[in-house]
């Protein structure tokens, strides 16, 4: 602490004043003075008194034991903040731990190693006091990356494969697929009774599969992986059909348990020899089969030794010389083919550009439309003399509460040709879902409902930011209401509305749950059920990945690069334009 004083008023310099007195110093711009003041003999009480408006020399009010602060220097973090950052980061150690393991039992070690090292990356942030900027932003990157980025390169990816119904193997389990299904049972043989247990202490959903068989003279084995092998009857209880119900050393499944297990099953067999097997049929007994295919690997071949008949690999296909395959394909990359299939097979293109031109129309009359409405309601609901306008407001926006899909079910049941209300009222007889054209009104009316609430509020805060004076000059200079409309309101409008009016475009262009709701794409031509009148992009890459006759994954993912790539052009267009608007303010 020190002393100072001016003209006989002592002021007491304390550490924290001093402080502030410097910080204030240091900030403060010093002005040039003027050139005659500069060339004057100042005495250094006069810079002194000039330069600190309280007139305190703060030099000589600084102890010369006094030491710099350091900011942050005296907190210290909660003991139960510290313990609970440690707990959760124990917990989601945890977490992380377990969807390893699981990842590991699967094969999945791409998935171990990025979940180690997001795990990593927690630890290095959440672990330490550095990098507190990254502490903020770890959590929004790892979703962009889960949510956003990884889902975009696997479309890509999927998009130059064939990936799709009965091409969802690789061409090794492929061929052992084929092999396990063509076991046919080995004539003279018996069947088994069995039973499908684990080894006790294992869980039922993970442990080895063990086969517990009782032929019908009553002798009873083990059939695991390795072998057969004879199992002691000691401890062992059975039914009066000979099917074990507890055996020493094993746990038995049941009914549901061994439900949940039959991929494992169907790829389970016990060998018997080199060429025969004890496969199950359902959960209660078993029989000795041998595969009628057999897998040459040099020759990359498959035999029937049955018919004598060699398959080779075509297509993603075993192909026979005839043109048969057997039954289960495999993945396998196919280059640019599902988007030139796109482009030149007739019947998709054909098709392809129909829905395209549709998708187009209906985003943008969607957005006229319910733009044009919610903007001359607000502007209805902007005027002062209107009494009444909360509630009015309020009424307005009841379509935008209540949620979409239930909205669309209502209309869809309203538009019910024979007993729907909107032929009811207007004595009609539409067919407004069964004919193309009515299909589409149907739909343009239906989203005109759902969509004016949206554009009205969002109108209505933009006219109430639009400054009355400008209102006051124009009517000053003459303008009427009409002109007001189109030279002010208007562009002051589209300046904030413009932005929304090109993400609406976006997200009604791929409208999907409007149109599968309300028409699931139809009506549909009688020589074309895969495309439908009133389909977008969106629904028609749906049903070829999930809905048609063979799902194709690989043709729906080229559908969707499209897609992106056609809204992207589209919204940069719009915002490029939109930027003419901010020369309006």
């Amino acid at each position: 602490m020190a002393t100072t004083s001016r003209h006989g008023a002592a002021v007491t310099i304390t550490p924290a004043l001093l402080h502030v007195l410097l910080l204030h110093d240091l900030r403060r711009p010093t002005p040039a003075p003027p050139p005659s003041l500069a060339r004057m003999p100042q005495s250094p009480r006069l810079r002194g008194e000039a330069d600190h408006p309280l007139g305190v020399d703060l030099m000589a009010a600084v102890p010369s034991s006094l030491e710099p602060m350091k900011l942050g220097s005296g907190y210290h973090t909660p003991w139960w903040a510290t313990a609970a950052k440690w707990g959760l980061l124990a917990i989601a150690g945890l977490f992380a731990a377990y969807v390893i393991q699981k990842l590991i039992s699967s094969g999945s070690w791409l998935g171990v190693v990025i979940t180690a090292f997001i795990a990593m990356c927690f630890l290095a942030v959440y672990g330490t006091r550095r990098a507190v900027p990254m502490k903020y932003l770890l959590p929004g990157l790892v979703l962009l990356v889960t949510l956003q980025i990884w889902p975009i390169v696997y479309t890509v990816a999927t998009a130059f494969t064939n990936y799709g119904q009965g091409h969802t193997l690789s061409k090794q389990d492929a061929t052992d697929r084929n092999l396990a299904n063509s076991v046919k049972e080995v004539e003279g043989t018996e069947r088994y009774k069995l039973s499908i247990a684990v080894p006790e202490g294992t869980d039922v959903a993970t442990g080895e599969i063990t086969f517990l068989l009782t032929k019908p003279d009553g002798s009873m084995f083990v059939g695991t992986s390795k072998g057969l092998e004879p199992l002691a009857a000691d401890g062992i209880e059975k039914t009066d059909t000979g099917k074990i119900t507890k055996a020493p050393g094993y746990t038995i499944l049941n009914a549901r348990e061994a439900n949940k297990r039959s991929k494992d099953l169907n790829a389970f067999a016990v060998p018997v020899n080199a060429n025969a097997g004890i496969k199950s049929v359902g959960i209660s007994s078993a029989f000795e089969g041998a595969p009628t295919l057999k897998y040459d690997a040099a020759a990359d071949t498959v035999t029937d030794t049955v018919k004598n008949v060699v398959y080779s690999p075509k297509n993603a296909y075993w192909t026979a010389p005839d043109g048969q395959t057997l039954a289960t394909g495999w993945k396998e990359n196919v280059g640019t083919k599902n988007f030139s299939d796109l482009l030149t097979n007739e019947t998709i293109r054909s098709g392809f550009f129909k829905i395209f031109l549709w998708n187009v129309a209906f985003a943008a009359l969607s957005v006229m439309s319910t733009f044009i409405l919610g903007m001359l309601l607000a502007l209805l609901f902007n005027d002062p003399k209107l009494k009444g306008k909360g509630f009015y407001r309020s009424m307005l926006i009841l379509p935008y509460a209540i949620p979409g899909f239930v909205t669309a079910l209502v209309w869809a049941s309203m538009f019910n040709q024979e007993f729907g209300l909107i032929n009811s009222l207007t004595h009609l007889n539409i067919d407004w879902l069964g004919n193309p054209w009515a299909a589409k009104a149907a739909i343009l009316i239906t989203n005109l409902w759902l969509g004016f609430p949206y554009m009205f509020l969002v109108c209505t805060g933009a006219l109430q930011s639009i400054p009355g004076d400008v209102k006051e000059a124009a009517k000053i200079d003459g303008a009427g209401p009409l002109r007001t409309l189109r030279s002010i309101t208007m562009p002051l409008l589209l300046v904030a509305v413009g932005p929304l009016l090109i993400a609406s475009f976006a997200f009604n262009f791929n409208n999907f749950s409007l149109i599968y709701l309300l028409t699931q794409g139809g009506p549909f031509a009688a020589d074309n059920t895969s495309i439908g009148s009133t389909d977008l992009l969106i629904t028609y890459a749906f049903r070829l990945a999930f809905a048609g006759a063979s799902p194709n994954i690989g043709l729906a993912s080229a559908v969707c690069i499209f897609i992106f790539f056609i809204v992207a052009a589209m919204s940069y267009s719009g915002f490029r334009r939109t930027k003419s608007l901010e020369e309006v303010n």
